[in-house]
């Protein structure tokens, strides 16, 4: 019984918090500077999740030359800016890091 309620009770809590979220959606208004501001979220969040993983492959800081997220990280990001093309982003950084960790290990 307990587990009842406290799963009803977070269900309750969750769809509270976004009900209201969705309901006020129409009727605020954030000024330029704050959408400005916004537009920033998403590339410091993935920044943020994906920085730890190349640098702290192990647990703690790696920057050497026997690091092969970081350089495959950088062959990735390479290829980013100048194809502008996620698929062949992927691929490349994939198969970079691969053929990295072979030769490394």
């Amino acid at each position: 019984m307990n587990e009842a309620m406290m799963i009803a009770g977070m269900a309750l809590v969750t769809f509270s918090i976004r009900y209201v979220m969705f309901a006020m959606a129409g009727r605020i208004r954030f000024p330029l500077w704050l959408k400005q501001a916004l537009t920033f979220v998403p590339p410091v969040v993935l920044g943020a999740i994906i920085a730890p993983l190349i640098l702290m492959p192990e647990g703690v800081l790696d920057i050497s030359f026997a690091n092969p997220y970081f350089w495959a990280a950088l062959v990735a990001a390479g290829i980013g800016f100048w194809r502008q093309h996620l698929l062949t982003t992927i691929v490349v950084g994939l198969v970079s890091f691969v053929l990295l960790k072979w030769m490394m290990s």
